[in-house]
């Protein structure tokens, strides 16, 4: 099969389309014909150099994929061959073939396409473990997502309004913002312009939920932003490493901090989150509350293009890797 490969850490154009040998399903795993793959800001970090995968998992870019069950590995039951699933992974989508155990399976949504079902479980799984089973978000209850205009904000925004929740966002551009009201945000914030903080306790009491992808750049002031109770969640570190935390601010407000990846919990974890997104997200989508947001789809021999267009920031959505023409 052909795949991706990174020549040496460094920029997007050390991404090769290579032939590879075959993955081969282990026992409780099932190889999928790929249909597409999505790129991820964790795949920047590994072509980079930058985040290694787990033990044992593929080296190989690609965080999730859409395809079809080629062959069933010992044990697996409650999937055919021929069916059409979207996948978690660990590693291993930016390829033809890829093996995936068989708890980080979904069916393809009813009324989305599998392309763009590639571009589902990775936000998926991220927004519903951290907001909704971690945080407990519910409704009538304020979400304050930053980076509302990406993969992981524009899903989050539908999720929050899905559930009841007023959504409150920041991005960098009016263009953007204004998409993100179209997703359903109830108020948009220019962080180049405005300051979140300030806004949000303008208009709410305070954010209930705080999704975060900037990490110690916005620490101090998210705690600041946090409602009586207030959770707030770190999913990336786009803005550094190492911030301060005053605990002082946290025991006034009774509030906590979070900070969580998916991509190296054990198995029976992402099963139990794949599980519950299944049950409970997936209705959602299938009813069109939830949908994918696509920016761009790009031949996945052209990864290199792929990554360069995540890296400008001016994709709304999601960038999708087809594997066939």
């Amino acid at each position: 099969m052909h795949a991706i490969t990174i020549r040496e850490p460094g920029a997007p154009d050390v991404l090769e389309w290579t032939e590879v040998p075959d993955p081969e399903p282990g026992p409780g795993e099932v190889l999928l014909d790929v249909t597409a793959s999505a790129v991820n800001r964790a795949d920047l970090l590994q072509r980079q150099g930058n985040y290694p995968p787990p033990p044992g998992a593929s080296d190989i870019l690609g965080l999730e994929c859409s395809g079809t069950i080629a062959e069933l590995g010992e044990g697996v039951e409650g999937w055919q061959i021929g069916d059409e699933v979207c996948a978690l992974l660990a590693g291993g989508g930016y390829a033809e073939r890829v093996a995936v155990p068989a708890g980080q399976l979904l069916p393809v949504p009813a009324e989305v396409e599998t392309v763009s079902a590639a571009g589902l479980p990775e936000v998926a799984c991220t927004v519903w473990a951290n907001v909704v089973m971690h945080a407990g978000l519910g409704e009538g209850q304020v979400l304050l997502v930053h980076g509302g205009a990406g993969g992981i904000g524009t899903h989050a925004i539908q999720v929050g309004k899905a559930l009841g929740a007023t959504v409150a966002v920041t991005a960098g551009s009016p263009e953007r913002l204004e998409r993100c009201r179209q997703l359903g945000a109830d108020l948009t914030i220019n962080y180049k312009e405005q300051d979140f903080v300030e806004v949000l306790r303008a208009e709410t009491k305070g954010a209930d939920v705080i999704l975060d992808n900037m990490g110690a750049k916005y620490l101090d002031r998210n705690v600041d932003a946090l409602a009586a109770d207030g959770r707030l969640v770190v999913i990336g570190m786009q803005g550094g490493i190492k911030g301060e935390l005053n605990i002082g601010k946290l025991l006034g407000k009774r509030a906590s901090v979070y900070a969580a990846g998916l991509r190296s919990r054990p198995l029976d974890q992402k099963a139990a989150i794949v599980a519950d997104v299944r049950n409970r997200l997936w209705p959602l989508v299938e009813q069109g509350s939830v949908q994918p947001i696509v920016g761009d789809v790009v031949p996945m021999a052209e990864a290199a293009s792929a990554h360069r267009l995540l890296e400008e920031g001016a994709i709304f959505g999601k960038v999708l890797l087809a594997a066939k023409s």
